[in-house]
């Protein structure tokens, strides 16, 4: 090596390495972004089906926020222990979607008579278990039943 020979360049491992490290980081941030991007809307989900399983009536339909048409009486209907969608002893919340043309979030939730949920593996308790959509409203968290188009 002499004065007029440039240095021997050194590998750059920083740039690949910075690269890798912002590739992951993407990748992380998009994958937790899709895991809780509708947490608030299955939060309150959760939180009428847990008044629900308790028994507690006044407060599940206080959460539910309804419409003055929509009137406890009728909720009972629908809720209630002899009600369609009832006895709710037990529920698992199983997903949740934007709905198109509206700004409601549609949450897809296991109701079972039974406590605790049943297991796949029990038929009898199983076919008794039923699949409700709800939307929740993102704005107040007030639930309402899909209108269909």
């Amino acid at each position: 090596m002499s004065l007029l020979e440039p240095p021997a360049e050194k590998p750059k491992k920083h740039h690949v390495l910075t690269i890798t490290i912002a590739a992951v980081a993407l990748v992380v941030v998009i994958a937790l972004w899709f895991s809780f991007r509708y947490y608030p809307e299955k939060k309150a989900a959760s939180q009428f089906f847990a008044a629900l399983t308790a028994g507690d009536t006044a407060k599940a339909y206080a959460l539910w926020k309804p419409s003055s048409s929509y009137t406890m009486n009728d909720f009972l209907a629908d809720w209630g222990t002899n009600g369609y969608y009832g006895p709710v002893r037990s529920y698992r919340i199983m997903g949740a979607k934007a709905v198109r043309n509206s700004a409601s979030i549609s949450v897809n939730v296991a109701i079972s008579p039974y406590a605790p949920m049943p297991s796949p593996g029990d038929a009898e308790k199983s076919m008794k278990t039923k699949v409700v959509t709800i939307w929740v409203t993102p704005a107040d968290k007030s639930f309402s039943f899909p209108v269909p188009y």
